[in-house]
């Protein structure tokens, strides 16, 4: 089954907090989500261009605050788009 962005969020937000000394690695999101590590790299990066994770220059992860709001808001239905989609030309 293949893994969402949402539930690399959800799983980001449960090993990390947005306090920067919280952070998490994608080895261990990998793991926990038992998906492949670049299928992880590649939500999380969609992740931070939303400003819903970030990644550290050393590999390290964590949730922002803005993902931690948008998990609170408890939605039956979430969507998360990269940026391109919705400005396709800038």
């Amino acid at each position: 089954m293949a893994v969402t962005r949402r539930a690399v969020l959800e799983q980001l937000a449960t090993a990390s907090d947005s306090d920067p000394r919280e952070t998490t690695t994608i080895g261990a999101l990998a793991a926990a989500l038992e998906a492949d590590e670049r299928t992880i790299e590649s939500h999380l990066h969609g992740l931070a261009d939303c400003e819903l994770a970030r990644i550290r220059s050393d590999g390290s992860v964590r949730v922002t605050v803005t993902g931690e709001e948008l998990l609170e808001l408890d939605l039956d239905e979430l969507v998360i788009v990269d940026p391109e989609t919705i400005n396709p030309d800038k």
